[in-house]
């Protein structure tokens, strides 16, 4: 039975008119999803978190205008505790970084090094958490840190030593010594002497921000 050219028309007209339809139903969940930023966790402990600084003045506020700048659509949420240890972030790891993260950057351990905690221990902290957020497919960047000279030769060759073995052994990037160009400067230091100050926290989004948007642009958005 052949259709009439009337009928064969009408007929493709309704299945554009529904075509249309549903890309305008459509568009704006589409357009939406587009539009997501990426959403990363800066976890960490007080040098990360923005000890005594306004929380715009913090490291992950001021990284996050950085790479907006840079044109990258990136928000940051502050998951940075004071005082935490390795141990610390590691049992709080869960809780703080919710399934929806679409990348972490994982900065701990200054607080180990200062207390005199066994490299080991430190190491299989970092470790654990690396494992864990490989499991839930977070990617990660690791943040480096560097022992006190005070805590002599054999402990600092220990610990040092971790930050690179990890990321390569993980396969996470790596920035080797968060404190790079800073940790020397007084004048970019609060009065201890160990936190970076407003000015501080500006050059350390200056020497970290071309490893970070690296890693950026490895990311894909997680379903949300």
């Amino acid at each position: 039975m052949r259709l009439s050219l009337g009928k064969v028309v009408l007929m493709r007209f309704k299945a554009l008119v529904r075509f249309c339809l549903m890309t305008i139903l459509l568009s704006p969940a589409l357009a939406a999803a587009k539009a997501a930023p990426l959403k990363l966790v800066a976890f960490g402990d007080s040098l990360m978190a923005g000890y005594e600084l306004p929380a715009a003045d913090a490291y992950p506020a001021k990284l996050a205008a950085a790479l907006k700048a840079a044109g990258l659509d990136v928000v940051i949420e502050n998951g940075a505790v004071s005082g935490d240890t390795t141990a610390d972030g590691l049992a709080r790891l869960d809780w703080t970084i919710p399934d929806d993260t679409d990348g972490v950057l994982l900065e701990l351990g200054a607080n180990d090094a200062l207390r005199g905690v066994s490299p080991v221990e430190t190491r299989n902290n970092l470790k654990a958490m690396l494992d864990q957020l490989r499991k839930r497919g977070i990617p990660v960047m690791l943040f480096g840190m560097l022992a006190p000279p005070n805590m002599g030769k054999d402990y600092a060759e220990a610990f040092n030593r971790i930050y690179p073995e990890l990321a390569a052994e993980h396969g996470v990037s790596l920035y080797p010594f968060f404190l790079d160009g800073v940790i020397t400067d007084s004048a970019l230091k609060l009065s201890d002497g160990m936190h970076p100050n407003a000015k501080g926290v500006d050059r350390l989004v200056e020497k970290t921000l071309p490893d970070v948007q690296s890693f950026v642009h490895t990311l894909k958005p997680r379903a949300k």
